[in-house]
């Protein structure tokens, strides 16, 4: 049976107790206020549109791939364009693997609500395909800007310290605002997702993991070689801290224009508490603004902070508000 349901969950517990007019007010009020809400479209209609929109998600209109499946751009007949994750048909472990990855990612998304993570429009549990919806972020994601001298200049040193910025707002807020803490586990320059104004959205649930007070919390390693915090080769307790770590690592990247590698450990055994310009990305030019530099030279401190071996040395994303000025730029400054 074909199922779309769109991200009502809240809401509906919300309505019960409404009475009937009560509650025709506030669906009409939610009509205008979300096109893609589950008032305005039937099922079945979203769907056959959105095969449409791909033509049964040719290979023409992909435009990502990963682990669990493909990513298409689609534009509905209301001029909308969502972006259309569509999972791999597997089996076995695989098909295993792509389900628990679909359910978290909807239970993810449904429980959050932030600028910089992006909006899960709807989803799809159909014999033929399961896909989830989302909003569409025009300029791809942090990697390929990154990866291309183009994208790299046109994402300018205000531009890097506003996505770092957004990524820290995005993480202090599942960390800290949630209900239950929500850790990412694979928060990297492939999941940082860009609009058409160059903010940054956290992307791609399909491995968070609410902290619940009363379990181990212990889980499979999942996450992107690279970004994964050293704890986790030897211990399977996921914690915010993998998260700190992994936003370290993404923050250096967009520092350097590429990913950090092996001097990570040679950054984090450095002394020099200056800002390292050759470590910034040559693409640009070195910062002639001071405010600039200083945010460049924060950012370093605040990346290499997040990569200490102990998870309890790192910081959490506001730790910092309280310490002085004159010692530390405050965290919020940036985030």
């Amino acid at each position: 049976m074909l199922f779309l349901m769109f991200v009502i969950v809240g809401i509906c517990a919300f309505f019960v107790r409404k009475k009937p007019r009560q509650l025709a007010e506030d669906v009409s009020a939610l009509q205008k206020e979300n096109p893609f809400s589950i008032w305005n479209y039937d099922g079945k209609i979203v769907y056959e549109d959105i095969l449409e929109a791909t033509e049964n998600f040719a290979d023409v209109y992909c435009i990502g791939e990963g682990g669990s499946g493909k990513v298409y751009k689609a534009e509905l007949p209301s001029g909308h364009v969502v972006a259309v994750k569509k999972l791999s048909s597997r089996t076995g472990d695989m098909e295993i693997e792509n389900t628990r990855a679909f359910k978290n990612e909807v239970v993810a998304l449904t429980e959050i609500r932030h600028r910089n993570i992006v909006k899960l429009y709807g989803f799809c549990a159909h014999r033929k395909h399961t896909f989830l919806v989302y909003e569409f972020m025009e300029r791809g994601s942090v990697a390929s800007m990154l990866s291309n001298d183009i994208g790299a200049k046109e994402l300018d040193w205000v531009k890097r310290v506003n996505v770092v910025k957004g990524v820290a707002n995005a993480l202090s807020y599942m960390h800290h605002n949630c209900t239950l803490p929500i850790i990412h586990r694979d928060i990297s320059s492939k999941n940082v997702l860009l609009n058409s104004e160059l903010e940054a959205l956290v992307a791609d649930f399909g491995t968070a993991r609410f902290l619940k007070p009363d379990s181990s919390n212990w889980t499979t390693i999942a996450g992107t070689y690279g970004y994964l915090a050293p704890e986790l080769a030897y211990t399977m307790v996921v914690t915010e801290k993998c998260d700190v770590y992994s936003f370290g690592v993404l923050a250096l990247e967009v520092l350097m224009g590429k990913h950090p590698g092996e001097l990570i450990s040679f950054k984090r055994s450095s002394t020099n508490k200056k800002i390292h310009y050759f470590v910034l990305d040559p693409r640009l030019s070195p910062p002639t603004d001071r405010k600039i530099a200083d945010d460049l030279a924060f950012l370093e401190k605040l990346a290499l902070s997040c990569l200490h071996e102990n998870p309890q040395s790192r910081p959490n994303i506001f730790e910092e508000e309280e310490e002085e000025e004159e010692e530390i730029h405050e965290i919020r400054d940036i985030c």
